[in-house]
């Protein structure tokens, strides 16, 4: 094959453009569909409830065609007050009794018709239906139909779903067991988007956790020392004992409680089951791993010193994962905010007596599994943006004569040549992710399938195969990021550049690969230390707040988030590291330290890897 210069090229050219306008396309079609959500979907009803007449409780609304009732400014009506509390049924998944928004819930019992007159002119919370007047409750005829059944139970507010409560104990049995029937026969997708509004003030909390220690953590790798090194592993291991230690506590005391009837406790156990035993697989086999490489550590610290000392030439590298962080953050949001709404897509149809139903749009499950896909394959695009201006500004620093005069602005040249030449390469990468990710998906949701039904070989071969998908993701993430270094030097596109760096690594295999995989264990290791306390957070909040929340897979969401922010943060160090070495294995393949061809790396860092390496 044609020699290659293996020089940060001047003039370059666009690569992976096809990908490019592919990615373009997705994201038309994701618009489409965000687009489709806000125009069908209404996340206000998931969170605040809405009366029988199609009026969302606590905001203003629009008429609906034929529901005389409809439109009314429900700002000081928070909460969903039922007309025959203590008789509730359910038909077809929808609550017999009709339904009112209400100011405030009756806190006494009231027994006739004037006490609710009464209540309605002291509170200013009319109990009745909307189209009777405060001053004909004892007048007009109808009062008994348009009114609540008689007596009105003493009722409280329920901060999760916004509803009156009945406090009699006969009222309230069986306002809960309808209740509880309701809960359980949603599906799975709205049981999800329950769990996200319920704790959604705890997830924003444990991801601003996750980004600080993020953040402490990457300074302190800026200044790593032996004691370092010690006790963050040191706490790595306390926070994997004591998380699976919480894990299993939690499995026992949720298994063992009476009062678990609701279907999303009954999930809660199950999550909680295979957290504890994941949780416990990771701790036996880390464990293992810190006690076989305990003898590399010096080399690893004099590694990180190197990594150091370059980032110290460059030091806007140590901001980069706060923008990075800052546009995952806004994306998040987003796709939160379309998932809610897709959640909540409807029809609202008029039915007899001007009542307004919402019935569930056909599609809605594609629309939402595309959209899931956006998640994946915009998140490993941001973050593989970021591995590429990395890349970019430690190649253009390494390949420079003058180690006194580095280059100026090497992180906004490097951003500039990205956005200028190289976004279908990060597209075409991060696609390749997402496309090993996709399987693992299906077959999560098979295995689940299987697991009812008790299938032991099945459930070997699924864990296989996650084992298999698993190992593939990380070779392929690995490869990924020295295609982006590639492009970096020699601006070629995905392939060519994966090629070229295959074959010079390969070369060189012996010298880099026992202290570059070191290293990257230790990185791993601090993304171990922020999901473990991050969780163990969750654990403590989450555990408070039990009814009616499926806040296993909140918590869950909670850990990807906080292994994505640290990998974000952490990725500095790593993506320099890998891309030292690269440079390395060039410098080493190309030079040969003589006056015509001397090495680019300086002295001190040519010797200390020398010695590492061998």
């Amino acid at each position: 094959s044609e020699l290659r210069e293996w020089r940060p090229v001047v003039y370059r050219k666009c690569t992976d453009t096809l990908w490019l306008l592919v990615f373009f396309l997705f994201w038309a079609v994701l618009m489409f569909i965000t687009g489709y959500a806000v125009m069908a979907g209404a996340a206000e009803r998931l969170l605040l409830g809405y009366d029988s007449f199609g009026n969302i409780c606590g905001r203003k609304n629009t008429p609906v065609k034929e529901a005389p009732l409809s439109g009314q400014d429900m700002t000081h009506k928070k909460y969903v007050f039922f007309l025959n509390s203590c008789g509730l049924e359910m038909q077809s998944l929808k609550i017999s009794s009709l339904s009112l928004c209400v100011s405030s819930c009756p806190q006494e019992q009231l027994n006739s018709l004037e006490d609710l007159q009464s209540f309605a002119r002291n509170n200013g919370s009319c109990l009745c239906v909307y189209s009777l007047n405060v001053s004909s409750y004892t007048l007009n005829a109808k009062a008994a139909e348009l009114c609540p059944a008689l007596p009105v139970p003493p009722s409280k507010s329920f901060p999760l779903f916004n509803r009156c409560v009945p406090q009699n104990p006969e009222c309230y049995s069986k306002y809960a067991s309808v209740l509880i029937s309701m809960v359980n026969e949603m599906d799975v997708f709205h049981r999800i988007l329950s769990g996200i509004l319920a704790g959604r003030d705890t997830v924003i909390g444990l991801s601003v956790l996750a980004l600080a220690f993020s953040f402490i953590l990457m300074l302190a790798f800026r200044f790593i020392r032996t004691l370092l090194v010690h006790t963050l592993i040191a706490l790595v291991v306390f926070g994997l004992l004591f998380v699976s230690g919480v894990l299993w506590w939690l499995y026992y005391d949720y298994r063992n409680d009476p009062s678990t009837e609701l279907e999303t406790e009954k999930e809660n156990v199950k999550f909680l089951l295979g957290y504890a035993i994941f949780s416990t697989v990771v701790t036996v086999v880390l464990l293992s791993l810190i006690l076989v490489l305990r003898k590399r550590l010096q080399f690893t610290v004099q590694l990180f010193r190197i990594v150091g000392k370059i980032i110290g030439r460059i030091p806007f590298l140590i901001f980069q994962p706060l923008w990075t962080f800052l546009i995952l953050i806004v994306f998040w949001v987003f796709w939160v905010a379309v998932l809610l709404s897709l959640g909540t897509a409807g029809t609202a149809q008029t039915t007899s007596g001007g009542q307004v139903e919402y019935r569930a749009l056909s599609g809605i499950s594609y629309m939402a599994w595309y959209h899931f896909i956006g998640l994946i394959w915009t998140s490993e695009f941001i973050l593989a943006c970021q591995q590429m201006i990395i890349a970019g500004a430690v190649v253009t620093c390494y390949f420079n004569r003058n180690k006194n005069s580095p280059p100026p602005h090497p992180v906004l040249s490097s951003i500039s040549v990205l956005f200028c030449y190289h976004l279908g390469t990060a597209v075409k990468g991060s696609f390749l992710i997402t496309i090993l990710r996709i399987p693992r998906i299906v077959l999560l949701y098979l295995y689940n399938i299987l697991n009812q039904k008790e299938s032991v070989c099945a459930k070997c071969l699924f864990k296989c195969c996650f084992c298999w998908s698993w190992c593939q993701e990380s070779c392929l993430r690995y490869f990924n990021q020295q295609a982006y270094t590639t492009t970096a030097i020699n601006g070629t596109n995905f392939c060519t550049s994966a090629k070229d760096a295959v074959f010079i690594l390969a070369k060189n295999s012996a010298k880099l690969a026992d202290i570059s995989c070191f290293g990257d264990f230790i990185l791993f290791l601090g993304k171990v230390f922020v999901v473990c306390f991050t969780v163990f957070g969750g654990l403590m909040a989450f555990n408070y707040h039990r009814e009616f929340q499926a806040w296993v897979v909140p918590l869950l969401l909670v850990g990807f988030f906080a292994y994505l922010m640290s990998h974000s943060f952490l990725s500095v160090f790593e993506v320099t590291a890998d891309a030292m070495f690269l440079c390395f294995a060039i410098d080493m393949e190309t030079n040969d330290g003589s006056a015509e061809k001397p090495y680019f790396m300086d002295q001190e860092l040519l010797v200390n890897l020398s010695d590492n390496s061998k």
